[in-house]
């Protein structure tokens, strides 16, 4: 293997390491810091990547660096935390810092030559200090409150920054991890599309040999990519199902229909189940409930479908890796749960399919490579995201037909707004936008008479990763317009705002 691991110690931004490894095109694995030496040396890692976390090493039962890490003889890089639990294993010393640092910082580099050259402006987040480093380190860089920015051995290859580089707000920061990866463990660049469609296409054969496979599709990127890349590696095997829940943007389901059977050219069944859904939903307004029945009843779905076709033991399922982290966590990770996904936190534990989920740790950009590099059609690969529980988590309060008729036409002025200002599809500014209903009746007027009726809200953001996101600058006129055309065109809505919440601390859905 050719790789790096990433030891995760309870940092919200662990997972944005691994982000900024591969874009170097270098592959890696996050795995929590107490996962056991075989799991993590499975990979063969080159080297190790310690993230930051919110204990102080000094802490009871403070996460730590496992010897065989120590003893392993690769290159480390700890991150904030990572380097102090670094100091600390060795000999050195942490301390509480008189002055907490978060935010903007200024560093200047001590050795020339480093990777810690590019840099001057960095992102702090840390409470504690190393104030003694351990023998054979020398100071590499100082801020004004730290005096050991950076440090490092370089006989060992063992180095340590106070500071996030992973994050955007360090500028240059992504070029320290890439020279980490490669120039310093010796990772070669091999991570591509190409080789995550080599490595999984082999996957996939060895996990379902020549029995026949079930994939759940959804028209949106994730579930098209992965139905593609098993189509790939196993041709007719394959059988794509389609389920109409009721729960789908506008026109979606012919849509989806168009793309499968012509574009991909796979067999696909198409399922209209939107009065079972909306069946199950009635009365039910809290989100995780929403999630888990829509989860549950597409298992149920498949399954039946399953008994007709000769009951196919797997299926495929377009999960990847914010799905996971969201969700509850993979065993790589210490992340928090922050809510179920339909085909991660809501599977029902009776299940009768084993997985194939050729996405789960991919991130979004590098499913949409994957999707360009397999001759998908740019349409399908660039369209909005889509949850996979659809309008549920859109709508908030109960999923009615007619509220949901509502949100279908609302979104649809947006997107065809949005699309004629150039604000979606490849290379856009937008990355996702949609609109969600809100259970808030407000006062308004219209031709002289009083109103009351639904608020909508629009939702615009900007990321590379999903993982973090900010919200969309759009200009006033052109939500402007797109307000004046919903309030004057959908029945039902009187008012409409915009969202100017980033993730975190929100999450992109409203549900």
């Amino acid at each position: 293997m050719n790789s790096i691991a990433i030891l995760d110690f309870g940092s919200q931004y662990a997972q944005i390491i691994a982000r900024r490894v591969r874009e170097a095109q270098v592959y890696c694995e996050l795995f929590p810091w107490d996962a056991p030496q075989e799991k993590i040396l499975s990979i063969l890692p080159k080297g190790f990547i310690l993230s930051g976390g919110p204990k102080s090493v000094y802490a009871e039962n403070a996460p730590y660096i496992q010897k065989f890490i120590l003893d392993s003889g690769l290159p480390i890089l700890g991150i904030c935390y990572g380097m102090q639990a670094l100091t600390h294993a060795l000999g050195g010393k942490v301390d509480p810092s008189a002055q907490r640092e978060y935010g903007y910082a200024e560093i200047t580099p001590l050795i020339p030559g480093t990777m810690l050259d590019v840099l001057s402006k960095v992102w702090m987040s840390h409470g504690d200090k190393v104030t003694q480093l351990p023998q054979g380190f020398i100071a590499l860089a100082k801020s004004g409150n730290s005096p050991y920015a950076g440090m490092g051995d370089m006989k060992r290859k063992y180095f340590g920054v106070q500071f996030h580089p992973e994050v955007n707000h360090t500028p240059n920061g992504s070029e320290l991890l890439k020279h980490f990866a490669i120039d310093i463990c010796g990772a070669k660049p091999d991570w591509t599309p190409a080789s995550i469609i080599d490595d999984t296409v082999d996957k996939i054969r060895n996990q379902v040999g020549r029995e026949r496979v079930l994939a759940a599709v959804s028209g949106g990127v994730d579930s098209s990519v992965a139905a593609a890349l098993v189509h790939k590696a196993i041709g007719d095997q394959l059988i794509c199902v389609f389920v109409d829940t009721g729960l789908l943007r506008a026109n979606e389901g012919a849509q989806v229909a168009s793309a499968f059977r012509e574009g991909l050219g796979a067999e696909l069944i198409t399922v209209d189940a939107a009065d079972d859904f909306l069946g199950l939903l009635k009365g039910v307004t809290e989100p995780e409930q929403k999630r888990k029945i829509v989860g549950e009843k597409f298992i149920r779905i498949f399954e039946r479908e399953a008994q007709n076709i000769g009951q196919p033991r797997f299926l495929v399922q377009g999960t990847i890796y914010p799905d996971v982290v969201e969700s509850s966590g993979p065993d790589r990770s210490k992340a928090e749960k922050i809510k179920s996904h339909h085909n991660v936190g809501g599977l029902p534990e009776d299940m009768q399919f084993e997985l194939v989920e050729p996405l789960r740790y991919l991130f979004k950009d590098e499913v949409r490579l994957v999707g360009e590099a397999l001759g998908l059609n740019p349409g399908l690969v660039w369209r909005q995201p889509f949850p996979g529980p659809g309008l549920t988590v859109r709508c908030l309060g109960e999923c009615t037909p007619e509220r949901l008729s509502r949100l279908r036409a609302a979104d649809s002025i947006l997107l065809e707004e949005l699309s004629k200002a150039g604000y979606l599809g490849k290379g856009a500014q937008t990355s996702q936008a949609f609109m969600v209903l809100l259970p808030v009746r407000s006062v308004g007027v219209m031709g002289d008479q009083r109103t009351y009726q639904e608020a909508a809200a629009i939702r615009a953001v900007t990321t590379e990763d999903f993982m973090t996101a900010d919200w969309a600058r759009l200009p006033f006129e052109l939500l402007a317009k797109v307000s004046s055309r919903i309030v004057n065109e959908v029945q039902g809505i009187n008012r409409v705002v915009y969202d100017i919440t980033s993730k975190p601390p929100a999450t992109i859905e409203w549900e």
